[in-house]
């Protein structure tokens, strides 16, 4: 309905509706109607005051107001629209339970066009915690949010199975821990590391021995060392793909810094021949001083290859792979200059699709107590996480249904844990830190997860009495709308422009912000209008379908289950 609004007015002022759609305002009282126009931005058009513009702009749209909008008022400098909920009610819930599980997808935004989303990476021999999930959850969504867009998506998951951290764990393994057998379990790979840079801040003479091992990896020249490697980053990669499975997650292609090394190293030397790398004491390096970006060392004196070198060979790998309009990779904040000199040097050595080679960056997640670190083992680790998470659901849901199945128990608390974590993830600006309270996330109400199913569910139960009761939906038009109705129409409506915003924005958290502003709407009528058997009954129906299939596609979109009971 606000693109509407847009075309009536650019119709008037000769201003595009782009600008105009961004200058629409939704007034704080629905006295003053659903859209308003703010008319100072005409003033050094028309030569005259945003008042007198609002009062003759009201004049010319009124000569040919469209059904849909009911009325106009001029209120000062703002020009006011008044939707005419009735009709509006009638075209939106018509379209939602026609087009279902595609209501909000545009016709044509992103047809045939091919891009790879690289998130997660989560590095083998180190734990997966409670940081992770954001990257995970962000990409998934940016994938679901793109291909809802008709855009081709490639899921790429870029891991770190070889360098100084693996030669680490390697190392501490190997030393001081061979006499217990390799565990396929997160925590125990985790603490291995943990134990090494323990170990090696205590007596940093060790560091020698753990170069040897990591140029040994890299130049495969010691058996024991290639079979210790290749059963360990199994362990690591089989317990990723478990929690990747929890997190409705899934990669099309994965990329290994092992299988990338050799080409990272050839591209380093090939940058040093040409003089767009030079050689500092034994090291390549990319000099971008001049650029503000610092030194980037590309190869170790030693001639190991750093990741820097690695990520120049997968930017070349992708493209070559997939014939990619675009690639965005999702990174760390911690990586913004590691993302700007990788894409200046992708410049300087003539890499043709460099400016099709994008990233986003996102904040950290800390605990209450500060920044996590897989270094030291301050950090909470994604199994631990979710097995507390899944006690705590697993009696909240008991309390509700005390007869529920142990099968059934199982499976609802963890599609609610998982929603909790990850809603708690996405809600959130990428660019904004996050100190993650579990208590927080766990609370089933408020802007939470769990409330977002809860609300679906008490919608499902609604229907599920009309169909134990046979009865069928008709289509009666109710001959007026109460404020919980109009509200929660107006909402649903907003979904589709919601949708655009969050692609625009290559941000989740308008959706996620979105469906708990519907979820909020749907309950407070559900509380101040009752359904079954009230005079409008059909109409009601037919809003509590409408609603339930909006914020199921939402949360779709989130990468979020849906639960039919809790």
């Amino acid at each position: 309905m606000k693109l509407s609004v847009a075309k009536l007015i650019s119709k008037h002022t000769k201003i595009s509706e782009k600008q105009v759609n961004e200058l629409i305002e939704v007034p704080p009282s629905s006295d003053l109607g659903d859209f308003a126009f703010p008319c100072f931005s005409l003033a050094q058009t028309f030569k005259k005051s945003p008042a007198e513009i609002s009062k003759e702009l009201k004049l010319k749209i009124e000569k040919s107001l469209p059904k849909e909008i009911e009325k106009t008022e001029s209120k000062g400098p703002y020009l006011n629209f008044f939707v005419n909920k009735i009709l509006l009610a009638e075209k939106t819930i018509a379209q939602i339970l026609k087009e279902k599980d595609s209501y909000g997808k545009p016709k044509r935004s992103g047809k045939n066009k091919k891009i790879m989303i690289e998130f997660s990476q989560a590095n083998t021999h180190k734990a997966f915690h409670v940081g992770h999930i954001r990257g995970t959850s962000l990409g998934e969504s940016l994938s679901r949010i793109l291909e809802f867009n008709s855009v081709k998506v490639i899921r790429a998951n870029y891991q770190g199975d070889t360098g100084m951290h693996v030669a680490k764990w390697i190392w501490c393994y190997n030393k001081y821990h061979k006499k217990t057998p390799l565990k396929n379990d997160e925590a125990w790979i985790a603490s291995i590391y943990v134990d090494s840079v323990k170990r090696l801040i205590e007596n940093p003479n060790l560091e020698e021995d753990v170069n040897k091992i990591n140029q040994k990896l890299e130049d495969r020249s010691d058996k024991f060392l290639n079979d210790l490697w290749r059963k360990t980053r199994k362990l690591s990669l089989d317990s990723f793909e478990k929690i990747y499975k929890q997190l409705n997650t899934h990669f099309d292609k994965y990329y290994f810094e092992s299988e990338i090394e050799s080409l990272g190293k050839n591209i380093a030397e090939q940058l040093l021949k040409k003089e767009i790398a030079v050689n500092s004491d034994g090291a390549v390096i990319m000099n971008l001083e001049k650029y503000g970006l610092g030194v980037w060392v590309l190869l170790r004196s030693d001639g190991t290859v750093l990741y820097s070198a690695k990520d120049l060979a997968l930017a070349e790998i992708k493209f070559k792979d997939y014939k990619l309009d675009e690639s965005l990779a999702l990174f760390g904040i911690a990586q913004q200059l590691h993302s700007r000199q990788l894409e200046k040097t992708l410049e300087l050595m003539n890499f043709k699709k460099w400016k099709d080679y994008k990233f986003m960056h996102f904040s950290e997640v800390r605990l209450p107590t500060g920044k996590m670190s897989s270094r030291t083992g301050e950090n909470i680790l994604y199994s631990d996480f979710l097995k507390e998470l899944v006690v705590y659901a697993r009696s909240q849901i008991k309390t509700r249904s005390p007869k529920i199945s142990e099968k059934e128990l199982e499976k609802r608390a963890l599609i609610v844990s998982v929603a909790a974590i990850k809603y708690s993830m996405l809600k959130q600006d990428s660019h904004k830190t996050i100190t993650f309270v579990k208590e927080d996330a766990m609370n089933f109400e408020g802007n939470t997860g769990p409330y977002l199913l809860y609300s679906y569910a008490r919608a499902k139960s609604i229907l599920r009495k009309i169909k134990k009761g046979k009865k069928e939906i008709n289509k009666s038009k109710p001959k007026s709308l109460n404020e919980s109705e109009k509200a929660l129409i107006t909402k649903l409506s907003e979904f589709s422009e919601i949708v655009a915003s969050s692609l625009h924005q290559m941000n989740p958290s308008a959706i996620a912000n979105y469906s708990f502003l519907l979820c909020q709407c749907f309950n407070e009528f559900y509380h101040n209008s009752p359904v079954l058997n009230s005079e409008n009954e059909s109409f009601r129906l037919e809003l509590v379908k409408a609603f339930s299939q909006t914020i199921k596609n939402a949360l779709n979109l989130l990468g979020i289950d849906v639960l039919e009971e809790m």
